[in-house]
């Protein structure tokens, strides 16, 4: 006995084409699955890759020299908003890096921080310079006009904001407690948190140093 042909419209062939081509696709896309990977551990820090601010920082130097992020490529550029009068996070902050410079071993030198001050009234160049070099004699401190100092912590999204005191020259400044990250090629790739610890800063930066 033979059965008639049944010929399905051609939607129902497609479906069932696809049908089965997803069914001998499944097999290897699932080991394709398993075998893929991150490109890197994760990050302790927030990764903030290809973010549309913190791109540019062209400011003076202590000693007058116009610096901006370009020069830095070939390092991993830490850059931090602050002031020298800082009574805890930007000391603790400079100290933590002094910490991850040496748990990075042999790749230490790789490390450039850079301190802008947020209060340029009372940060003369010599005191800025003074201050950062305290910490290390090849770290930048950058300074220069309220308006240039203004338009910075905006393209960083830093906040920053007098807060008086008993006289008018002993006010504290509040100002954004954590860094940001670049790497060795000048692109911005993290914003840490100033509860890191330099052990997890240093893990993150490795991350970075091996990825190129």
């Amino acid at each position: 006995m033979t059965f008639p042909l049944v010929r399905l419209p051609k939607f129902r062939r497609r479906a069932l084409a696809g049908a089965a081509l997803a069914l001998c696709l499944a097999p290897a896309l699932m080991l394709a699955g398993c075998d893929s990977k991150p490109e890197h551990p994760p990050f302790k820090s927030v990764d903030i890759t290809g973010a549309d601010y913190a791109r540019t920082l062209d400011l003076p130097d202590a000693d007058g020299k116009q610096r901006n992020l370009s020069e830095f490529k070939g390092k991993l550029a830490v850059v931090f908003f602050g002031y020298t009068q800082c009574p805890d996070v930007c000391p603790t902050t400079l100290t933590h890096l002094q910490e991850v410079k040496q748990l990075l071993g042999k790749d230490g030198d790789k490390l450039q921080a850079i301190f802008v001050t947020v209060d340029p009234d009372r940060d003369t160049a010599a005191l800025l310079k003074a201050y950062v070099g305290a910490f290390d004699p090849n770290w930048i401190g950058l300074r220069g006009s309220p308006e240039q100092i203004a338009a910075a912590a905006k393209e960083f999204k830093v906040f920053y904001r007098k807060a008086p005191g008993k006289t008018p020259e002993s006010y504290t400044v509040d100002h954004t407690a954590a860094s940001y990250v670049f790497d060795t090629s000048g692109r911005i790739r993290l914003y840490v948190r100033h509860a890191a610890t330099p052990a997890e800063i240093a893990a993150d930066l490795k991350i970075l140093l091996a990825s190129g």
